[in-house]
């Protein structure tokens, strides 16, 4: 089954009992025994929940794993991979990575000793030089990669990056939010760990917050359901429900996500406003020739760097169609503002070495009229002019 069928069936598809199309809300938070010892299946919602486990079952199957999970939120899912790393263990992260991410990894986890080095994935000898100079101490558990990157739209090659990884003895990581498996399957590629931020796309309508893991390996997921339910921090009935609908339309969102954001990018190439885009559907995009050899399309997300003649404070207030807020991934067109919103953990003299500049926009590109959101990004630059 293709996947565009796969996202509306998922791997449970409905509910055998009374043949809803749906799978139901089971909105329990325990359930009845048998007997000592025997149960149908489920002991209490934190353990295991049906309408959680389909959700786990179908990010599975299209990410092409064996086992996923379902957390709270992406953080949550992102702190559960932290988790299986001890006090000397070390993480590759790249230099533009989601500042929540790097927050949990700076403020949180270093604390634990788990320590973390900063790489340019774009250089592969760079990652081969710090893997090869901490392999006889053992110390890299792991790399954690965004492809693209948030919010300077960096592309890793995840098939050769995994390859060094797994030389070196350490497991790669994937955030895969921006493309979700709809564009992008990072375990076939030869990643051992996908994560989502399910807030984003997977859900689109910016209703819930969720955050998925898919993984390979049975092993490895038992150890991260162990730290699921050892934690907590899994995502309830009801919100499952919703992240499984949201799924069903996945494919024909991003078709007209994508369509959009083309067009946007080739009109800001074209504005006298816009000194720099990032957007890897630009075919003089670093990172162009790579993401289309691993993926099937570019997203709907994409960052300009607004120029001298405009205020970009009242740029962003201008704008009446696009939406000034954090997240992404939503039917709506969301605009923000990196360096104080997303990326405020990110100390001040690094977001300026990567290029998180103050007069840096990333743009969420909806799936509303095209030409409205041209020509609202054209009145708000024509509003701003200084």
């Amino acid at each position: 089954m293709r996947i565009e069928s796969l996202l509306i069936h998922g791997a449970i598809d409905g509910d055998e009992t009374t043949g809803a199309v749906n799978v139901p809300i089971y909105q329990t938070s325990t359930y009845k025994q048998e007997e000592l010892g025997k149960n149908k299946g489920y002991e209490y919602s934190r353990t295991g929940n049906p309408t959680r486990e389909a959700l786990e079952k179908t990010i599975a199957l299209l990410e092409s794993g064996t086992g996923g999970l379902a957390f709270s939120s992406g953080m949550a899912a992102i702190t559960a991979i932290l988790s299986l790393f001890k006090s000397g263990d070390k993480i590759i992260i790249p230099s533009n990575l989601y500042g929540g991410t790097f927050r949990v990894i700076d403020k949180i986890f270093k604390n634990f000793n788990i320590q973390y080095e900063i790489v340019d994935f774009s250089r592969l000898s760079d990652v081969k030089r710090i893997l090869e100079s901490n392999k006889k101490f053992s110390k890299i558990k792991a790399v954690l990669i965004e492809t693209p990157t948030n919010p300077l739209m960096d592309i890793t090659d995840i098939e050769e990056v995994s390859k060094l990884a797994k030389k070196y003895g350490a497991l790669t990581v994937v955030d895969n939010t921006f493309m979700s498996p709809y564009l992008q399957r990072p375990l076939e590629l030869g990643a051992d760990i996908v994560v989502h931020s399910a807030t984003k796309y997977l859900g689109g309508h910016s209703n819930v917050v969720a955050g998925l893991i898919a993984v390979n390996d049975n092993e490895l997921w038992d150890k991260l359901h162990f730290i699921q339910n050892s934690t907590g921090g899994v995502l309830g009935p009801f919100d499952s429900f919703i992240l499984l609908q949201g799924i069903k339309t996945l494919g024909i969102r991003l078709d007209r996500h994508n369509q959009n954001a083309e067009k946007i990018a080739e009109f800001l190439a074209q504005s006298e406003y816009v000194s720099k885009i990032y957007y890897p559907g630009l075919k003089d995009s670093k990172g162009y020739e790579i993401h289309k050899k691993q993926a099937s399309g570019f997203g709907g997300v994409l960052s300009f760097v607004i120029n001298e003649k405009i205020d970009y404070k009242k740029f962003l207030s201008s704008l009446k169609l696009i939406t000034l807020g954090e997240s992404l991934g939503g039917v709506e067109s969301l605009i923000c503002h990196p360096a104080t919103m997303t990326h405020a953990a990110i100390p001040y003299k690094i977001r300026q070495e990567v290029g998180i500049v103050d007069n840096l926009v990333r743009l969420s590109v909806g799936i509303e009229n095209i030409e409205d959101l041209l020509e609202d990004l054209n009145n708000g630059f024509k509003e701003s002019i200084v």
